[in-house]
């Protein structure tokens, strides 16, 4: 595969409507992005240095002056290569641009750079919605409208579905503490790491929109997805805790062969009924997460961030290192940077835990093909 599996899922991410701006011509309401954006999600999606922008063809198709004003018309064609791998894609797009200045050279400049960049569009769109591509679709199925007062009040007025990792519904709820109750009884529920963030994953949505509305409209409960993050946290940490029966097994004269802390007493402390999380290091698993393209731009290579809110804090202790993802050095020192980890991942629109998860799963069974060293 060409582009990464971070990269394939952003060019298959919906557009963010409201970068998606309206204009009236001929009489007809036409909608775009503004090419800014469009190079900003191409930097941000390839990379700054993995993709070129060459303007092929221009042609001045028309010119003219009337009265203190001249005007100029021009076409363009540019070229758009892009580095995935070993490979170089290249797109091409054609572009028109019209302009209107007191001087002719400011209209000839207005004019061509509206081109180049109407045609910088068009090649970029061919990648996926974040250029635009949304916008051919006349129903906008490919577009995640913004929030409106309206769609708000709807949320917050219910009902709200709670969702089983299959998509079917436990039941619907009209009160957001009925919301949350049957949300957390269906991750108490769950029995692996897998069939918890599949519960996560169908219903964050509702979570973060109900969140918000609540917040806007003022309500008592504004830190309902907190409180609910919190709980998915508690979770994941229930289930990569050793069984009790397990802790009882070990005798007083066996060591510990996974680097696990034991007391004196040969008492593996995380599997108290009030214990310690359990916290993995690997320093191979965390070579593995650094040799995968960076979660935000696609670079490489990148530093094993350690996702900060998925264990409870401890004194000098970074988290387990099961709980880390690639992110290149810019991005990681923008991440340690932010007061609140989590808001900084939601902006972003993307789950850490659950990328985390499966680098986890995939680092596991690439050593259980490989087997034992020597």
């Amino acid at each position: 595969m060409a582009f990464s599996d971070t990269q394939a899922r952003q060019l298959k991410a919906k557009l963010d409507g409201q970068h998606v701006k309206a204009r009236k011509e001929n009489g007809a309401t036409l909608h775009y992005i503004e090419g800014w954006h469009a190079i900003a999600e191409a930097n941000r999606i390839f990379g700054y240095d993995a993709w070129d922008r060459r303007t092929v063809a221009t042609r001045c198709v028309w010119t003219a002056a009337t009265g203190p004003n001249y005007f100029a018309a021009y076409t363009a064609r540019v070229r758009i290569s892009v580095r995935a791998g070993d490979i170089v894609i290249v797109r091409e797009g054609c572009g028109t641009g019209e302009a209107k200045a007191i001087t002719p050279g400011q209209a000839h400049e207005i004019a061509l750079k509206t081109a180049e960049t109407d045609a910088t569009k068009r090649a970029l769109a061919t990648f996926g919605n974040p250029f635009g591509l949304a916008l051919y679709d006349s129903e906008r199925t490919g577009v995640r409208q913004r929030s409106t007062d309206k769609t708000a009040t709807e949320v917050t007025e219910g009902p709200w579905m709670v969702r089983s990792l299959a998509g079917t519904t436990f039941g619907a709820f009209s009160r957001p503490e009925d919301f949350c109750c049957a949300l957390r009884k269906a991750m108490s529920a769950a029995s692996t790491m897998d069939d918890l963030f599949g519960v996560w994953e169908q219903n964050v949505a509702t979570v973060r929109a109900l969140n918000y509305a609540l917040k806007k409209r003022g309500s008592v409960k504004p830190d309902l997805a907190k409180d609910l993050v919190n709980h998915l946290k508690s979770c994941a940490t229930a289930l990569v805790k050793p069984s009790t029966e397990s802790a009882e097994a070990r005798t007083e004269s066996e060591a510990p062969s996974d680097g696990s802390r034991v007391s004196r007493n040969g008492i593996d402390k995380s599997a108290l009924l009030i214990g310690e999380p359990k916290r993995h290091r690997s320093k191979e698993h965390l070579k593995f997460v650094a040799s995968q393209p960076c979660l935000i731009c696609g670079r490489t290579p990148s530093h094993a961030h350690h996702i900060r809110y998925a264990q409870a804090k401890g004194l000098a202790l970074k988290v387990s290192d099961e709980f880390t993802v690639p992110l290149c050095a810019t991005h990681h020192s923008e991440n340690h940077m932010t007061g609140n980890e989590l808001q900084w991942w939601q902006d972003r629109n993307i789950e850490p835990l659950s990328v985390a998860r499966k680098l986890w799963q995939e680092f596991r069974e690439l050593n259980r093909i490989r087997g034992p060293a020597g």
